[in-house]
């Protein structure tokens, strides 16, 4: 399983494989014919409100990971193929935010990961 995460603002690597972009917003300063991705995932972001609810504040990222878990849970339709893929082949969560310990991409990649250890490579 090869699922990583990276800023969208951190320079491409040989290695990153797919490239995705996971925010539901476009990165602040970054043109767009300027960004090194292969999909922008907007369906995958949090909801907008439970963005803002979050706010990047590592006091609520425990219930904003389980809440986003829930909306992830009703859209399986835009991630699985995603997680089988990473579960074969390098695939890169890009995100925006300062913060590389809470955010979006982190929850993501826990969520996939967590469903390819129950579920398996399809």
């Amino acid at each position: 399983m090869s699922i990583a995460i990276k800023r969208i603002y951190d320079a491409p690597g040989k290695n990153d494989g797919k490239r995705v972009l996971v925010d539901r917003l476009w990165p602040r300063g970054l043109k767009k014919d300027e960004a090194v991705l292969d999909l922008w995932a907007k369906e995958l972001a949090p909801s907008a409100t439970l963005r803002r609810w979050f706010g990047h504040d590592p006091s609520r990222w425990d219930t904003f990971r389980h809440r986003y878990a829930s909306e992830l849970d009703a859209k399986a339709e835009h991630w699985r193929a995603l997680a089988q893929e990473g579960a074969r082949h390098r695939v890169t969560l890009l995100y925006g935010a300062k913060d590389e310990e809470h955010n979006n991409a982190v929850a993501l990649k826990a969520y996939l990961e967590a469903w390819l250890k129950d579920h398996g490579p399809h």
